[in-house]
């Protein structure tokens, strides 16, 4: 039987209650920047008992930030719980599918060829490892401890061949935000 808590340069993992893994702190790709990505995850998910798209992009050029990782919500149903203004939520719903459509042409238009709900595996079989630009921007906001945090949202998305930004080795500069939540 082999030693589970035994490390691989031949030590053993110490009892202690503290622990920190190196690393952690990743500035945002900085806003406007574009970049070739495709799609790894698409599927439905839900907050606050509210459905939306969750997509999970990984940026593939340029190499600068390739195989980082950008998280999108897509409020199709405009129904953000976030939102509290009917009007706006309902704005956001529509902007939201407009954005979808984007993605959907860019991958092949399989998704709008059915006029219903799209499921898990309509979004997955229709929108994975399908290549396009993607235009970030950044979001920033207080955490619930009274931290900053930031990270990218999609901004926009094009045809594969439409171009790639190079990377910049400009630090991030995050657009200040009125809201905790992105506008899709």
């Amino acid at each position: 039987m082999s030693d589970f808590w035994g490390l691989s340069d031949g030590d053993s993992v110490k009892a202690s209650g503290e622990f920190e893994l190196d690393g952690g702190s990743m500035e945002p790709i900085p806003d406007g920047t574009q970049v070739q990505a495709a799609m790894d995850e698409a599927k439905w998910d839900n907050k606050d008992s509210c459905e939306f798209i969750s997509l999970r992009w990984t940026v593939l050029k340029p190499e600068a930030y390739k195989n980082r990782k950008v998280f999108q919500k897509l409020w199709v149903l405009g129904n953000n719980p976030n939102q509290k203004d009917p009007v706006k939520a309902k704005a956001q719903g529509d902007k939201a599918k407009k954005m979808l459509a984007a993605i959907d042409t860019n991958a092949g238009g399989k998704l709008m060829e059915n006029n219903g709900k799209p499921t898990d595996n309509d979004l997955q079989s229709a929108l994975l490892n399908k290549q396009m630009v993607v235009k970030l921007a950044v979001w920033e906001m207080e955490g619930t401890m009274g931290e900053k945090m930031s990270g990218n949202w999609v901004q926009a998305v094009a045809p594969k061949g439409s171009g790639v930004s190079e990377a910049s080795s400009a630090p991030a500069k995050p657009s200040s935000a009125d809201t905790d939540e992105i506008p899709f």
